[in-house]
């Protein structure tokens, strides 16, 4: 009877272990749509402090100009690197990237209100290049996040070789910025930094094709706080938000063998 039991232990089969995970890269381009801004200028070394009052911002695309002959980072563009780390495979975290260009309009007459050249300013001006003004962050205004992902099923094939998914993310980090700037006909050192922090929600369509390929269609809200942006002595600070469109192509593999996600509907992982 002993020996039976253990006999009968033995060859109990053994329990699977979950097999958690999925990671997931995409690449993507982008168009957006920016509030109305105030930009604050401060440059106390030239007697200068004032506001430029609902400054008009748009976008530059690039990929509707020549994306096939021009490096892929020159355009507007979107990464996303992510992970899936429950048993559903239905949450997530990502970092999270928007090349995005902000490029205050040339052609408007904008308000300026406060103290130039030590004197009071409330005076309307055009803003444009021969009259000494540009701002440019053109070579990014570069949203970074950090999001929880949630992935919401919609329809999925027995085989999973289409699958179509709602996802919803949520995400807070900082902004790195490329300032490029004149006022008043002083122009600034073009450059790279950290100026400040941004909070994006992002929802997305993305169909799944052949189970490790992708496409997703995204929109996206941000709010994005700039501040202490070096100009010629002084800084600049301005906030404003954003509405965004991407368009992405991506890749998801398992982070462990026997995932779910990867195998036809029904099967039973080997041990």
């Amino acid at each position: 009877m002993v020996l039976y039991s253990i006999g009968s232990v033995a060859q109990e089969p053994k329990k699977h272990a979950h097999h958690k995970g999925a990671i997931y890269f995409s690449w993507g381009y982008n168009e957006e749509w920016y509030s109305n801004s105030t930009v604050h200028v401060k440059q106390d070394a030239i007697g200068d402090n004032y506001n430029m009052v609902k400054v008009q911002a748009h976008d530059h695309k690039g990929w509707d100009e020549q994306l096939l002959h021009e490096q892929l980072s020159i355009p507007q563009y979107n990464w996303r690197l992510g992970y899936y780390f429950n048993d559903k495979r239905d949450l997530g975290v990502e970092i999270n990237f928007d090349h995005t260009k902000y490029i205050i309009t040339e052609g408007q007459h904008i308000s300026f209100k406060g103290t130039h050249n030590h004197l009071p300013i409330d005076s309307t001006i055009l803003f444009n290049q021969s009259n000494g003004f540009f701002y440019y962050l053109n070579n990014g205004a570069n949203f970074l996040l950090f999001n929880i992902v949630k992935r919401v099923p919609i329809y999925h094939t027995d085989d999973n070789n289409l699958g179509i998914d709602f996802i919803g993310k949520a995400g807070i980090g900082p902004v790195v910025p490329h300032v490029q700037n004149s006022f008043f006909g002083h122009p600034n050192q073009q450059h790279f930094q950290l100026g400040g922090w941004n909070t994006g929600l992002e929802t997305v369509v993305r169909v799944t094709i052949m189970r490790y390929a992708f496409l997703e269609f995204s929109q996206k809200i941000d709010y994005a706080r700039y501040s202490g942006l070096k100009i010629y002595d002084g800084t600049v600070s301005q906030n404003f938000g954003t509405y965004e469109l991407i368009l992405s192509a991506g890749v998801i593999f398992p982070a462990h063998k026997h995932n779910p996600m990867f195998q036809s509907k029904g099967i039973i992982p080997a041990p």
